[in-house]
C-alpha cells in the first residue's frame, strides 16, 4: 500500500497535535507532528515502546505538559510527514454517535420525508420542523446511539461500498475524543473530559436505515452505519486546549471537487459538551472514545446524489486539518 500523508495545504490549530502513522511495511507508531508537516515518534521520544495514542490519552492529563514541551523543543530529532503512511489516529473502545443534531439538516430531512396525504405547503413545514428543534433544545435531549470501532478506518484510505449498499451517504462530522472517564457528568464539566478533535465523516446507509421487514423496531444503525471503513477518521487528533471554541468550526466536504456540504457549526442544536454530557449520564465514557456530534445539510440524500465507485471526498473541518477518501465499489 503506498505511502498517504496530509495535503500541504490542509494545517491544523495549535503548536501540535496526535498522529498514528507507519513508515513503509513498519508497524504502526504514535507521533507527534508540527504544522510545518514534521513528526516525531513519542515511542524514542518517551522511551516507551510500547506506547500508542490510546495509552497516551489514558493518562492524558500528566502526558499534556511532555508533549507541549517535545513540540517546542528545537532539538527533538524530526522527520518529514510526507515519508509516512497517516493511519487513523486512535483505536477507540466505544464510538457514540449523536443525530439529528443540525437545525438546517433536520429542517431539510423533515421537509423531504414528506407523509402520505400531507399537501401541506413547504413553508408551514419547516415552521413545523423548526418548533421541534426548539421544543428538543429546550428540553436537553440529544439524540445518541452507539457505533462500532471496527467501522474506523483512516483519513485517506480507500471506502469500500458494500455491494448490499443501495444508497451509501457522506455525513462529515466533528468528533471529541475523550481523555478521562466520565459518568454522569454535567455539560458545565464535559469539556474538561475531553482531550482534543478530529474529523470523522459516518457514512450512512439510507436504503438500510430502516427495518423494512418490521417497521416498528425502527433504525437499524448497525446494518446501515458499521460496514468496514465507514468512519474516515483524522488525520489527527487537535488538543482541546488549541481549539478551546468549536461553537464557530466550519465543515466543508467536497464530492469530487463540488462542494456538498458547507456548514458552521453554529447551526448545532446541542453543542459538544451537551452531547458529551448527555452521552454520559447512560453509558461510562473512557480514554480514547469518539463522541460524533452529529452532521449538517448537504448531505447525498438532499442532493439526490448517493456515492458511487470513484467517487473522491474531500473533507475539512477548521483547525483540524482535511481527509480524502475514495470509493470503492465492493468485489461480486
Amino acid at each position: 500500500m503506498s505511502v498517504k500523508s496530509e495535503p500541504a495545504s490542509a494545517l491544523f490549530a495549535g503548536p501540535f497535535a496526535l498522529a498514528t502513522l507507519s513508515a513503509p511495511d513498519g508497524p504502526a507508531f504514535p507521533a507527534l507532528v508540527t504544522p510545518d508537516g514534521l513528526v516525531t515518534d513519542l515511542r524514542s521520544a518517551l522511551a516507551e515502546p510500547g506506547l500508542t495514542v490510546l495509552s497516551l490519552l489514558e493518562d492524558w492529563s500528566a502526558r499534556l505538559p511532555r508533549l507541549r514541551a517535545l513540540a517546542a523543543d528545537g532539538a527533538v530529532e524530526r522527520a518529514a510527514l510526507a515519508d509516512f503512511r497517516v493511519h487513523a489516529p486512535v483505536e477507540p473502545r466505544q464510538v457514540f454517535q449523536s443525530g439529528a443534531n443540525y437545525r438546517q439538516h433536520v429542517i431539510d430531512l423533515h421537509v423531504a420525508h414528506r407523509a402520505p396525504g400531507d399537501e401541506r405547503p413547504e413553508d408551514e413545514r419547516r415552521a413545523e420542523a423548526a418548533e421541534i428543534m426548539d421544543r428538543r433544545a429546550a428540553e436537553d435531549l440529544p439524540y445518541v446511539f452507539i457505533g462500532l470501532p471496527s467501522a474506523v478506518t483512516g483519513p485517506y484510505d480507500d471506502v469500500v461500498l458494500p455491494a448490499w449498499a443501495g444508497k451509501p451517504d457522506w455525513e462529515l462530522e466533528v468528533a471529541a475524543v475523550i481523555g478521562r472517564a466520565a459518568y454522569q457528568v454535567s455539560a458545565e464539566e464535559a469539556l474538561e473530559y475531553v482531550a482534543g478533535y478530529t474529523i470523522a465523516n459516518d457514512l450512512t446507509d439510507r436504503a438500510t436505515v430502516f427495518r423494512r421487514d418490521m417497521p416498528q423496531i425502527g433504525t437499524d444503525w448497525l446494518r446501515s452505519k458499521n460496514a468496514p471503513g465507514f468512519t474516515p477518521l483524522g488525520p489527527w487528533i487537535v488538543p482541546a486546549e488549541s481549539l478551546p471554541d468549536t461553537d464557530d468550526l466550519r465543515l466543508t466536504l467536497k464530492l469530487n471537487g463540488e462542494t456538498m456540504q458547507d456548514e458552521s457549526t453554529k447551526d448545532m442544536i446541542f453543542d459538544v459538551a451537551r452531547v458529551v454530557a448527555y452521552a454520559s449520564q447512560s453509558a461510562r465514557l473512557l480514554p480514547g472514545d469518539l463522541v460524533l456530534t452529529g452532521s449538517p445539510a448537504g448531505n447525498g440524500m438532499h442532493w439526490g446524489r448517493l456515492l458511487r465507485d470513484g467517487d473522491v471526498m474531500d473533507a475539512s473541518v477548521t483547525g483540524l486539518g482535511a481527509q480524502r477518501t475514495r470509493c470503492v465499489a465492493e468485489e461480486s
